[in-house]
């Protein structure tokens, strides 16, 4: 049996010009860095692969130590990309290179929803026509509007069509088949079989390396160590041997962004509920406090990133951190899932999903409510999360937001209601004392990431948190129908919003427990 094992270097040298790569990772989750390193100085030493087409359902590296798609951002080397997401960060940071070729027009790039990215992936290795779903629809993945396209390279080569079937409208995704495909795990045996154990998730490697076999392509392995042949138990190869041409080793490998190693990330230990942070006390956690409101006990809840991810802590400070199971797009369900670098991972999960089932279950509407942040909110109730055309590497680009929104029943859409106001919070109420840059209620957003009208005519409830009122989405439009304590409505409302946002007749006033220092009783 010859050795699948080999240096990064060699595994790269076999990467052909004009290939298309698919990449598993989440931002620094589970990121084969070293790979995409030594495919970076391959082409700087040999200018060989060009014209690559990369494929990244959730983003590849960050900006904090994990430069992931930044090894390969590179003229000549990188043709297209088509990602979930991108890196983000501060804008005190420097703009990624990835960004960079982006905007200026270097690149072909394009944000598609990373549970169509994933399905894309199961499509293309049964050979089936091409994904076909109505997640999207009159979004900026419509083709009515930006068919997913970032810039003006990408304008000019479609990726995705508009469809009737049966009488009703869908969107196509016709194949893009991956020749090599790069993922990463724990440990591999000298057959290749890859186990997870030290993973915050699994992410999509599997679906991935089938695509990729079915085709006759190449599957590179990343893993942080080795073992013998046969040592690995059945049940814990996640992705078997036969998927698997190569494997590179890595033994310095991160678990993610900041984190070498931490056995509760990967479920191996439980943390004792007391050892987790409780949110800061600020108009952030206020907003968290409201949003955990609209909970009930037993619901499953999905999170996203922003105010949305300090919800868990507002029940585990009410002592209800058990009373909903929270699942996340990178597959963790219940436990806590965590912030900061981590974000994406969950500390006592009872379980690890793989994200193209745990889209699936997205997709389909299956959980009660999802906790999720806005950038801007429009007349027709439209939300802007993925595109800020001043300073794109602010925001990530989609991610799975498309995908969770689509048939979610409920959505709860947390922000501050304008940007740079000065605020000031007591016990008792919260004070305007001067306006901000910009209010975030706009008579159109950017980017639709999504669709107000299309929740309408679905029937989804939406609300939307603010420090200063909660708004629900009507067919009139935008109205505030709780106030929090000290906002004057029309001075902090309607002229604030320059009357983007209407008072409900019977306007009620939110809870001061909402404001204040202590513990907030929460009853679920």
């Amino acid at each position: 049996m010859s050795s699948k094992i080999v240096t990064a270097a060699d595994a790269v040298a076999r990467i052909a010009d004009g290939a298309v790569v698919t990449v598993s990772s989440s931002s620094g989750l589970g990121c084969p860095d070293k790979v995409l390193e030594a495919l970076g100085a391959r082409f700087g030493k040999e200018g060989h692969p060009r014209n690559l087409t990369t494929l990244h359902p959730i983003a590849a590296g960050d900006m904090y130590g994990i430069k992931g798609i930044d090894h390969i951002a590179r003229d000549g080397l990188l043709s297209t990309i088509i990602a979930g997401s991108y890196p983000s960060g501060p804008s005190s940071l420097p703009m990624p290179e990835i960004w960079r070729m982006l905007v200026e027009n270097r690149v072909a790039a394009y944000n598609v929803p990373s549970g169509i990215l994933f399905d894309m992936h199961r499509d293309v290795a049964a050979r089936r026509p091409g994904v076909m779903t109505k997640v999207g629809l009159e979004t900026f993945v419509d083709p009515v509007r930006e068919g997913c396209a970032m810039n003006d390279a990408a304008t000019k080569q479609p990726i995705v069509s508009r469809m009737e079937l049966g009488g009703e409208t869908w969107l196509h995704f016709p194949n893009i088949v991956p020749d090599v495909a790069i993922i990463r795990a724990t440990t591999a045996d000298e057959r290749g079989n890859l186990t997870y154990e030290h993973e915050g998730a699994y992410l999509g490697g599997l679906e991935q390396a089938i695509a990729v076999r079915n085709h006759g392509g190449l599957v590179i392995a990343q893993v942080k160590r080795v073992t013998a042949a046969g040592s690995l138990r059945p049940h814990d190869v996640r992705v078997p041997g036969h998927l698997v041409d190569l494997v590179v080793v890595d033994p310095d490998q991160r678990q993610t962004t900041e984190t070498d190693y931490d056995p509760a990330i990967s479920g191996e230990i439980m943390r004792p509920w007391s050892s987790f942070s409780l949110a800061e006390h600020g108009i952030e956690k206020v907003v968290a406090r409201r949003a955990a409101m609209e909970l009930s006990r037993g619901q499953t809840a999905n999170l996203g990133f922003g105010i949305s991810a300090m919800v868990p802590r507002v029940l585990l400070e009410a002592g209800q951190e058990q009373a909903v199971t929270w699942a996340i797009e990178q597959g963790a369900t219940g436990g806590m899932p965590l912030t900061g670098f981590a974000f994406g991972c969950a500390s006592n999960a009872d379980a690890y999903m793989p994200s193209p089932q745990q889209f699936t279950y997205f997709q389909g509407g299956g959980f009660d409510v999802s906790f999720l942040s806005f950038l801007e909110i429009d007349l027709q109730g439209n939300v802007n999360v993925s595109k800020l055309g001043k300073k794109p590497y602010l925001t990530a680009g989609c991610g799975g937001f498309v995908d969770i929104t689509a048939n979610a029943r409920k959505i709860v859409f947390s922000g501050l209601f304008e940007a740079g106001a000065d605020l000031s919070l007591t016990d008792e109420a919260l004070t305007v004392n001067a306006p901000g840059k910009f209010t975030k209620m706009v008579d159109r957003v950017e980017h639709v990431t999504f669709s107000g009208n299309r929740a309408r005519e679905t029937g989804q409830e939406v609300l939307y948190v603010t420090e200063r009122c909660v708004i629900q989405l009507t067919d009139a439009g935008l109205l505030a129908t709780e106030i929090m304590p000290g906002i004057e409505p029309q001075r902090d409302i309607v002229d604030a919003s320059s009357g983007r946002v209407k008072l409900a007749n019977d306007l009620r006033e939110m809870p001061k427990a909402l404001l204040r220092t202590k513990a907030m009783e929460l009853h679920l």
